[in-house]
């Protein structure tokens, strides 16, 4: 399947990205060999070839959820360089 240089403008455009005429002809390039690359890969025949998850054993490892008291405010906002009342103070960020 090739890919026009539209088709590169068009995911340029979609990525928000401006590319140059240089940048436009190496992407080109570039994609081009990738899907060349799939292309090989999908003639692959793989009927007779297994899937290699069937031999994962996975299982649950997530403990179950136990409700416990939680840290009480007071001792949390000690811990704090700067509070105001309920809530850590913290420096702005925007």
């Amino acid at each position: 399947m090739p890919i026009s240089r539209n088709d590169i403008l068009k995911i340029a455009s979609l990525a928000r990205l401006e590319l140059t005429p240089e940048e436009l002809e190496r992407f080109h390039h570039d994609l081009e060999r990738i899907i060349s690359y799939v292309e090989q890969i999908q003639k692959i025949d793989t009927d007779g070839i297994v899937s290699g998850e069937q031999f994962l054993k996975t299982e649950n490892v997530f403990r179950e959820d136990i409700v416990k008291p939680s840290l009480p405010r007071e001792k949390a906002l000690s811990n704090a360089p700067d509070s105001d009342g309920e809530f850590i103070r913290v420096p702005r960020v925007l």
